[in-house]
């Protein structure tokens, strides 16, 4: 794969794309088949080593994880106090990594940053892969896994409902909902990209695959126009929910008692912390993954710049957070939290809070340096410490917190076993196995959306032009007239000057969104936004009804003389599952609007069609236009100055 040239290395992904495509180096098939060969190419032989080594790491841990099943939690160094150790750590943590994915893909993509576009993809993958791992530890921290569906809300014959005022179960709701909106959030993106492969790809099994999964993208305006409507939706609901996810976590410390917990600051620092925690561990995947692929002139310098700043801005706050941690402990009047304090800087649990400093706040003011921040290796060393950090500052709030509590007849240390560590490593191999399979069998950026953008800096004069498409050999009946185009400029005209002319039905087809191509063919709206809209009102409605006819009517709590109709503890899990239902809608809403999946369509029978992924823009006039005629729609296609005007006849086979 090569390389870029040194002299472009430090520009910005501006410049680097404006220059590339004036060297011809960035047209949007090279860009197709640079990203999608990845994929399609033959696995080499450090690939397999490295997956084998994770392979490795991940079998401690299913032993480990087995060992526990079957003896309990009695494997781990959990005691009294200390009834959280690694488990609930490797939770927080993982939990943490996996917000920088969705910030990146949401948040900035609201923001209208394009330089998102060479790493949202294996970001929101990051995101996933995360969530996996920190999902398995509640459920392994349970004991009896097998019945786990205790604490599923359903009518069972005891009628024992989950504590809705407990901020665990608002962890269970916020986990499954920010995994499975970003699942969607995902996949909605990745469907162009899936057709591209199955355009490219030669292996029959793969092609079969990769066009079931594609749903039969087509990429018309319509598909476009619809995309994009439910991709900025479901943005729109995952920024907050990035901030909801981790606010709620951090309220299984803050909600309780225990000397350095109960702190009205754990929700912003955590999600500081979660966002400096998961920019790092996207950096320690770009480096390597750009190195690895030759990507230096897609994933530049000035992405690791930008994304270095976000860790700086994140690890400042989170810095201001140990802080107020600080004094809020030192002009505290209750002898349990000077205690605390103490026992932080100069007692038992100063190894790790000063390990936690260090990495996250010593370490990290090396990020306001540009030659750090733009040196690979450099900034590679900064973000795994940071990440070391982070997991002892989970660590020290956790065990630090517990091993000493109000009762000194209760004590112990905390000491985790082997099979702690197992698992923890085992989830290091899973995730770094993940991400490994996610590599090699899908693009790693998003083609389209850097199509998009090589297409908003081309500044060209000429274009070449490719050889003449064959006519169809099938001797069905006639479905479309179409016509070629090498650049979006004439395809938009075309659909003008054929749309005054008087044709109706007309679609266009183009391997990215060309903006004003839906406009142009005299589309109305989308329904989408109502389909999200709906969805939210009844995830919302359907979750706080249930939370009160349980709380209030079936089985009725006194906590604390607290009143049964609790309404603010039931907003969390009705935040989430409005948020939920608003996705649902959106996903299903743009697979309605698209009228996907259908996996066979006229349109693919056309010669060269399957470079409607890669490289051509396509505008086909239907037989059963009132205005279509053989011989004069073609005289008005071949006016429009196309490549080539072609017949599309329907397979009968």
């Amino acid at each position: 794969m090569s390389r870029a040239p040194a002299a472009l290395r430090s520009e910005s992904p501006a410049q680097l794309v404006r220059a590339s495509v004036i060297e011809g180096a960035h047209s949007y098939g090279s860009l197709t088949d640079r990203i999608a060969g990845i994929p399609l190419s033959t696995f080499r032989a450090r690939w397999w080593l490295a997956l084998g080594f994770a392979g490795v790491l991940t079998i401690g841990g299913v032993i480990a994880g087995a060992a526990t099943i079957y003896e309990g939690v009695g494997e781990w160094g959990i005691n009294q106090p200390t009834a959280w150790g690694f488990a609930i750590i490797n939770f927080v943590w993982w939990i943490g990594i996996g917000h920088a994915g969705t910030l990146i893909s949401a948040f900035l993509l609201l923001m209208r940053q394009p330089w998102r576009n060479s790493i949202n993809r294996f970001a929101e993958a990051m995101t996933l892969f995360a969530v996996m791992q920190a999902g398995l530890f509640p459920l392994l921290h349970l004991g009896r896994l097998w019945r786990f569906y205790w604490l599923l809300p359903y009518p069972d014959v005891m009628r024992v409902w989950p504590q809705w005022r407990s901020p665990l179960v608002w962890d269970a709701f916020a986990v499954m909902t920010y995994f499975t909106v970003s699942v969607l959030f995902w996949y909605l993106g990745l469907l162009p990209d899936l057709a591209s492969l199955r355009d490219r790809a030669r292996r029959p099994a793969v092609r079969r695959l990769v066009h079931v999964l594609a749903l039969g993208w087509r990429g018309s305006a319509a598909h476009w126009h619809r995309l994009e409507t439910g991709y900025l939706l479901l943005a729109g609901v995952a920024t907050p929910l990035v901030v909801s996810v981790h606010s709620i976590v951090s309220l299984d410390f803050a909600v309780s008692l225990v000397p350095g917990w109960n702190a009205t600051i754990f929700p912003p620092y955590f999600v500081a912390g979660a966002i400096y925690s998961g920019f790092a561990m996207v950096l320690t995947l770009a480096i390597p993954l750009r190195s690895a692929f030759g990507m230096q002139d897609l994933i530049t310098t000035r992405h690791l710049d930008l994304m270095a700043k976000v860790m700086l801005v994140s690890g400042l706050i989170v810095a201001y957070g140990y802080l107020t941690e600080m004094f809020t402990e030192w002009l505290s009047t209750e002898p349990v939290e000077s205690y605390r304090l103490h026992a932080r800087l100069a007692g038992y649990g100063a190894w790790s809070y000063w390990i936690t400093i260090v990495c996250n706040v010593v370490v990290g003011q090396a990020l306001w340096f540009r030659r750090v921040r733009t040196r690979p290796v450099a900034l590679f060393v900064v973000a795994l410490i940071v990440n070391v950090g982070m997991y002892m500052e989970r660590y020290d709030i956790i065990v630090t917190g517990l091993e000493r509590d109000y009762l000194p007849t209760s004590w112990g240390v905390y000491v985790p076993t082997l099979a702690d560590w197992a698992l923890l490593i085992g989830t290091l191999g899973l995730f770094a196995g993940l991400f490994l399979v996610f590599i090699r069998f899908v693009p790693v950026s998003p083609i389209y959306e850097l199509k998009e953008l090589a297409h908003r800096m081309r500044r060209l004069t000429e274009t070449s032009r490719a050889p003449e498409v064959q006519q169809p050999s099938a001797s069905g009946p006639l479905y479309a007239l179409v016509a070629g185009f090498e650049e979006p400029g004439p395809l938009l005209e075309g659909v003008r000057r054929m749309r005054m002319l008087g044709y109706t039905k007309i679609e266009a087809y183009s391997p990215m969104p060309v903006h004003g191509l839906h406009k142009a063919l005299g589309r109305r709206r989308s329904r989408i936004p109502a389909a999200a809209l709906a969805g939210g009102l009844l995830g919302g409605t359907c979750a706080y009804l249930l939370l009160y006819l349980t709380a209030v009517h079936d089985y009725p709590w006194h906590i604390g003389g607290k009143p049964l109709h609790s309404w603010p503890s039931f907003v969390p899990i009705t935040f989430e599952m409005t948020i939920l239902g608003t996705s649902f809608g959106a996903f299903f809403g743009v697979l309605r609007a698209c009228r996907l999946p259908r996996l066979s369509h006229p349109i693919f029978a056309t010669p060269g069609f399957e470079r409607a992924t890669r490289d051509r823009f396509f505008l086909a006039v239907q037989c059963d236009d009132p205005k279509f005629s053989l011989e004069g729609t073609t005289s008005d296609l071949s006016a429009l100055g196309p490549e080539s005007v072609v017949q599309t006849r329907e397979d009968t086979r």
